[in-house]
């Protein structure tokens, strides 16, 4: 080689180095450095350590149903009369959103509460009549009965003297008919008497007229007696006619109360329909105004103009809360399901912020964010995958303020840390990630 440099600089007139710059003599062995040091930097990257993930898409949401955008619709059908809001305005709690007027015949009368408030009036006016009615009934019944009580005493303290003079009747009809058997007897002497001639006639005629004073007095206490008798059995009729009388009118009396009261019941359930009907008037007047039920931005607006009429039960706007713990939802596929539980951490991207993203070195990431599993599904979605959500973790970097909802998102959750040359023994042999369990303590806390 050195002969033929010193040929070429005696022929040429060029120095031995132009020739070895031209010829390039040592590439070989420069080459040869390159070759290995690419080999080296190869085997240390396959020998780098690289996290498994699981790759998913979906947007962001809300953890909570009220906090999702919400259909604000009519309760009662009616007319447009004035639009409070504009597609776009933020409104608060409470604020009136659209006006409605009632279309129906029978809400038309302006009027309609007070005329409602009168009859409600009226049956309770009806009530408290039904009320005092019972109450002099009732009297009635009282007086009545203490009536019976009076004439019941003084018919039986009458019973009584009446037993008492029965009694002395009695006497004095047994002491008249044991006067007229002594005055038989002796008229049946003075008649054998007579005829024997002991006696005169004159003396005879005497004894005569005594029997007949005997038979007249025993007839007149006859008489006297059973008049007595007869009386008793008057006045114990009296007594059972007044009892009957009495109690017929205390049950005529008592039938009117339990009627009177079946008419109070058929007045209070009157009024407790006046009552609802004067309420259901009250709520539907309210109805007319749509109420904000939240504070947030009004969207989607679905009537033009003023004087059309709407159905009750259609949407007039929605409302998207302007206060909102965000979360994601992402879809896993079947076969990545069981690599899924509580607690993992998932890094996220979302749209329209910029990254930088080394799936498998997450730390080496710009713009991804950190969250964890607080949701997995047990059935599948309409697209054939397994829905998770995914919220922020507290003391963690936040999320960025500006995201909303239904902004698109893809997600990695964490899996086993694993060499490169492993995972790409796994990529390309198709398998899937690493099954393995590690022990999260996941509160459920309120966020």
């Amino acid at each position: 080689m050195k002969k033929v440099k010193e040929n070429i600089e005696q022929e040429t007139g060029y120095s031995a180095k132009s020739v070895d710059y031209i010829y390039s003599s040592g590439a070989a062995h420069r080459i040869r450095y390159w070759f290995w040091g690419l080999i080296g930097i190869v085997l240390i990257v396959l020998v780098l350590p690289w996290t498994q993930n699981i790759k998913s898409v979906g947007n962001v949401t809300t953890l909570f149903q009220y906090q999702r955008p919400q259909q604000i619709n009519t309760i009662i059908p009616g007319r447009v009369i004035k639009w409070w809001v504009k597609e776009g305005d933020f409104v608060k709690k409470g604020d009136t959103i659209i006006e409605l007027a009632d279309v129906k015949d029978d809400y038309l009368d302006p009027d309609l509460l007070k005329r409602t408030e009168e009859q409600l009036g009226a049956k309770q006016g009806k009530i408290g009549f039904y009320n005092d009615k019972i109450g002099n009934t009732a009297y009635q019944v009282t007086a009545l009965q203490e009536m019976l009580a009076l004439k019941l005493s003084s018919i039986q303290n009458k019973l009584e003297q009446t037993k008492r003079k029965l009694l002395s009747d009695s006497a004095e009809l047994q002491a008249a008919e044991m006067d007229r058997k002594i005055s038989e007897q002796q008229i049946e002497r003075a008649k054998q008497m007579y005829s024997d001639g002991i006696i005169s006639l004159v003396e005879f005629e005497k004894r005569t007229i005594q029997f007949n004073k005997a038979i007249a007095l025993f007839t007149e206490k006859q008489q006297k007696f059973l008049n007595t008798k007869q009386d008793l059995i008057i006045l114990k009729l009296e007594m059972g006619s007044l009892s009957q009388e009495t109690s017929d009118k205390i049950f005529k009396a008592k039938g009117e109360i339990s009627s009177i009261g079946s008419d109070i019941a058929e007045a209070k359930d009157e009024v407790a329909k006046k009552r609802n009907q004067l309420a259901n008037y009250q709520i539907r007047g309210k109805q007319r105004w749509l109420i904000a039920p939240q504070s947030g931005q009004i969207v989607k607006a679905k009537k033009a103009g003023l004087n059309e009429t709407v159905k009750d039960g259609e949407m007039i706007v929605e409302i998207v809360p302007d206060k909102v713990d965000y979360a994601v939802e992402l879809f896993i596929d079947p076969m990545d399901l069981v690599l899924i539980q509580k607690g993992q951490q998932v890094r996220l991207i979302f749209d329209g912020f910029p990254t930088i993203v080394f799936s498998g070195w997450p730390k080496a990431s710009y713009g991804t964010f950190i969250g964890e599993v607080v949701y997995v599904e047990t059935n599948k979605s309409e697209n054939g995958q397994f829905r998770i959500l995914v919220v922020p973790i507290k003391g963690d970097e936040p999320w960025p303020t500006r995201l909303k909802l239904g902004v698109g998102a893809q997600g990695f959750a964490m899996l086993k840390d694993v060499g490169v040359w492993y995972e790409l023994w796994r990529q390309i042999n198709g398998f899937p990630p690493d099954f393995y369990s590690q022990p999260i303590e996941y509160k459920n806390k309120q966020r």
